[in-house]
């Protein structure tokens, strides 16, 4: 029996980008594809200043219809949250132990991947100690410490010390060294840990005759910092899914590392970004890996591993395994945290140049458009209305990034400013910005929520803070207008032109400091 899905033998199946295809009108197919999502975003916003100077009335329509929707949008988004939000406090009360007793669980083991670049040795044993003290079976870990060749002194020197301190504290220790510069591959996550779980099977699964379909693979970020009942719950949903190796299993990524040293504006996107993931666990149908995520080795070594040319690798992985199961592969939403790191840097102004450069690293997760249309042209195995709903939630979620924020922020005023004098004596004119700034208004509404939910998932305030600190935490979500459109709309539009002009971006790994790392 082959190894290999039917589809993985596609020339269409690791695509990176339009020049890794053969023939030209393919080349050209896809390379339409990458123009799709910019093209899209900045038909809309230019579309919407040519409209308000030479048709204001119908851009002032325009505007009302779209804040009104922006309004629905917003209301479901918090409702969404709100049952999130109380199955995820629900799932860190559980007793994950009694919930295993009546499954065969016993004969599961955990393989953690811990890609690294140039991480101070606190940062990456603060992940390995939080595995290490995770209520399971430590000898039913195998933990694989994933170094980089272009960095390889410090790699060395990270593991010489980690398997000082932990070399027998797990079933297996295990430290790869992924080769700079090999054929084929783009430098970043995708290619490291494809490279150290290739090496583990090899070196660990195989000589001990370990069934890859009893290993769940968590390819976490080197900061991700697993709760004690996490591996529990993991192996959980995995048992009771129901293809669960035709799914991939997804947790809440909680910021909150270093949370009370971080800026305001720091934590306002890194809560931002958790309350989407938190949102769209609500909405399975829509849900994408993420950053931290797990999947069955079986199902990972069938595919072929992470994807080695291309910077989104957490994302592109699900859409892999997609394409390669015609359309029937899922994610499973686990509605329990991960702790990682909020950005935070020596000074204010690094911090925020690492935001704005992570935040634009993840909306170069747009790069995945033009791989999911080209594969629904070739792979007539999927639906159609599979291809159509999938195509239309894509494209709106890039859509919405890099327009919407500018949409309400700046153009609700451009009729009034570009309509010239006879639409400015209309009562339309008159009662815009009124009606705008009211939908605006019940719109903002839902940051109330947002900062009560943050406030449920502060860690213990450390000592030396004040309770003041404890109100700023809450005070700081009025600063959403301003980062959804800074670190939202601008790094998703730059991501977007990039890609349609071809510019493709590399790998940027974000600095992780810690505290006494920035006063020093």
């Amino acid at each position: 029996m082959s190894n290999e899905l039917p589809y993985t033998k596609s020339p269409y199946f690791h695509i990176g980008r339009a020049a890794d295809l053969e023939k030209r009108s393919d080349r050209m197919l896809y390379r339409f594809f990458e123009m799709v999502p910019g093209l899209l975003s900045w038909g809309t916003i230019l579309g919407a200043v040519i409209l308000s100077y030479f048709a204001p009335v119908a851009a002032a329509i325009f505007i009302i219809i779209f804040d009104l929707y922006w309004l629905l949008k917003t209301v479901f988004l918090s409702v969404y949250l709100y049952h999130n939000w109380k199955r995820v406090r629900h799932n860190m009360n559980l007793d994950w132990r009694k919930m295993l007793l009546n499954l065969k669980h016993e004969e599961i083991y955990h393989m953690v991947i811990l890609p690294f670049y140039s991480e101070s040795y606190e940062v990456v044993s603060k992940t390995i100690e939080a595995i290490l003290n995770s209520d399971y079976d430590l000898k039913k870990i195998i933990v694989v410490l994933a170094g980089e060749g272009k960095n390889e002194a410090h790699a060395n020197l990270i593991a010489e010390q980690a398997n000082r301190d932990y070399s027998d504290k797990f079933g297996y220790f295990f430290f790869t060294m992924h080769p700079a510069n090999l054929p084929g591959e783009m430098p970043g996550k995708g290619s490291n840990i494809s490279y150290a779980a290739e090496r583990a099977r090899v070196e660990i699964l195989d000589p001990n005759n370990i069934d890859y379909k009893k290993v769940l693979v968590s390819a976490f970020d080197i900061d991700t910092v697993a709760y004690p009942k996490y591996f529990l719950c993991l192996t959980w949903y995995f048992l009771t899914a129901e293809k669960p190796y035709q799914s991939s299993f997804q947790p809440i990524p909680l910021y909150n590392n270093n949370l009370w040293d971080s800026p305001a504006l720091s934590r306002v996107v890194a809560g931002s970004g958790t309350f989407w993931q938190m949102a769209q666990q609500e909405r399975p149908e829509k849900l994408v890996t993420f950053s931290s995520h797990s999947i069955s080795f079986h199902t990972l070594y069938k595919v072929g591993y992470w994807q080695k040319n291309m910077v989104s690798e957490d994302s592109r992985i699900y859409w892999n395994a997609f394409m390669a199961h015609n359309g029937g592969y899922y994610v499973v939403p686990i509605a329990y945290p991960v702790s990682m790191d909020a950005n935070l840097a020596p000074t204010f102004f690094q911090t925020l140049k690492n935001i704005y450069k992570q935040q634009r690293r993840w909306a170069w997760g747009s790069e995945n458009v033009p791989y999911i249309l080209f594969n629904f042209v070739k792979n007539k195995q999927i639906s159609l209305n599979k291809r159509i709903r999938i195509t239309f939630v894509q494209l709106e979620g890039y859509w919405s990034l890099a327009t919407n924020p500018i949409l309400i922020l700046m153009l609700g005023w451009l009729p009034l400013m570009l309509g010239g004098r006879n639409f400015n004596q209309t009562v339309l004119s008159y009662n815009l910005p009124y009606i705008t700034r009211n939908l605006m208004i019940l719109a903002m509404a839902g940051l109330m929520f947002s900062a009560l939910v943050f406030w449920t998932f502060l860690p213990e305030m450390p000592k030396g803070f004040k309770k003041r600190h404890k109100l700023f935490m809450f005070l700081q979500w009025l600063f959403v207008p301003v980062t959804i459109f800074i670190f939202g709309a601008i790094p998703g539009l730059d991501a977007q032109t990039r890609l349609m002009f071809g510019k493709y971006m590399g790998f940027w790994v974000t600095p992780k400091y810690r505290a006494d790392e920035v006063k020093s």
